[in-house]
């Protein structure tokens, strides 16, 4: 090759000093140069450390942990499982498979996705092929590992993405048994967007001597237009036209706070004329696909979305995220707007905010340092006089003092997230 050559498909990737086939993979992509998390941690993970690597959604995570791991399998070869990485929703999960089989094509290395909602056979018949990486949810990992279909004794390396998540579903007690049957001796990488009191002790329990890296995530990303749109409740609906008709929106996911109300609001904007879709816990994994599938190939231009069913979305050119109901936390508001603006794309994110949403307002800006612009739609003010909706009374959770779900809720939530399903 020559030095024009060379230079002209070089990378930023290229200190690293990665194996040629993964540094082929990064051309591939369409990967320039790194992003922060990725020039924090992948050389502590190429040198078989611990790391703890806390950034928001849309940073550049599944890189940082997938090219180190990849490295590390390349310089010896074996049969696996050698590397375990799990997420909490099967979306996520497909999400983390499709960016390392990108990175790997050039490679031999053999991966398997296992998560609940679809029959076992095709994924027992895949284990049997001994591959090296096994990405999946943590309920259906823990089946197949009392079933003895999936052996963990030989994993070099742990991985834990939104680990977060997984504890607000009610999957840390899983965890802790899939801990159990890994061996003592391992790497262990936990990447996670909050660092709640129980990820931490997590943290404590699982990391030796971490490469801790935390990059700043209350902010939104620059790339993000974001702001509150002061509307009155009963007007939402067509503020949300307003803004789906409006000449910059190509592509929109937008946020709603039921499952319910995801269905109906789907299928209002489907007969108004809108190709929409909707995500919710309670669709099947054929559904869900159908509908994940049709949104990235653009047969649908509009994805509406729960909190949970969302996670592990990645679609790269998403121009608008829509609050159309505020986020249940503060914090779930910069992980909701990181859907647009991703690798460095501009994107826009709206937020219908009413008077009884001003609790949140308050508790969201102090989070993120700074007020969120407010922007009013001239035919969409406020009403003056409406009042503030009633809180609905929330319930003190039945679970152990470390404040661990119910176990109904848990088993809800791993039904919608992909995890094992009930049997008895």
């Amino acid at each position: 090759m020559s030095a024009a050559s060379s230079i002209a498909t070089s990378t930023g990737f290229d200190r690293f000093g990665l194996n040629e086939a993964l540094v082929r993979g990064i051309r591939a992509a369409g990967f320039d140069s790194p992003r922060p998390i990725q020039l924090e941690t992948i050389p502590a993970g190429q040198a078989g450390r611990d790391v703890l690597g806390l950034a928001q959604t849309g940073t550049g995570k599944t890189a940082a942990f997938a090219l180190p791991l990849l490295d590390r399998l390349l310089k010896v070869r074996r049969k696996g499982p050698r590397v375990l990485v799990l997420a909490p929703t099967r979306e996520l999960a497909t999400q983390i498979a499709d960016e390392i089989r990108t990175l790997s094509k050039f490679t031999r290395v053999k991966m398997v996705t296992i998560y609940g909602g679809v029959p076992m056979r095709s994924q027992v018949g895949a284990l049997r092929q001994h591959p090296e990486i096994v990405v999946g949810c943590p309920g259906r990992v823990l089946d197949l590992l009392r079933q003895r279909v999936l052996s963990l004794g030989q994993i070099e390396t742990l991985v834990l993405d939104e680990a977060d998540h997984m504890f607000d579903m009610g999957f840390l007690p899983d965890i802790r048994k899939i801990l159990g049957a890994l061996p003592t001796r391992r790497q262990n990488l936990l990447f996670s967007a909050t660092m709640p009191k129980e990820i931490r002790r997590l943290a404590d329990d699982l990391l030796t001597d971490p490469h801790v890296v935390e990059l700043p995530n209350a902010a939104p990303v620059a790339t993000i237009d974001h702001a509150l749109y002061l509307v009155a409740e009963r007007r939402k609906h067509a503020l949300l036209e307003h803004v789906l008709t409006g000449d910059d929106c190509d592509s929109a996911i937008v946020f709603i706070r039921t499952k319910h109300r995801a269905r109906r609001l789907a299928e209002q904007l489907s007969k108004a004329g809108h190709r929409a879709v909707g995500l919710q816990g309670n669709m099947s994994q054929s559904q869900r696909d159908r509908a994940m599938s049709g949104f990235r190939s653009r047969r649908y231009d509009i994805l509406v979305a729960t909190d949970i069913a969302a996670r592990g979305i990645d679609v790269s050119d998403v121009s608008h995220v829509i609050n159309f109901d505020v986020p249940n936390t503060p914090e779930a508001y910069t992980h909701r707007i990181g859907r647009t603006g991703r690798a460095e794309r501009e994107g826009v994110a709206c937020t219908f905010v009413t008077s009884s949403d001003r609790g949140w307002v308050r508790a969201t800006e102090r989070m993120i340092g700074a007020p969120i612009p407010r922007r009013q739609v001239e035919g969409f003010e406020p009403d003056p006089d409406e009042k503030p909706e009633k809180p609905e009374p929330r319930r003190a959770p039945r679970g152990n003092a470390r404040g661990a779900r119910p176990r109904g809720q848990q088993q809800r939530a791993r039904r919608n997230s992909g995890g094992r399903r009930r049997t008895g």
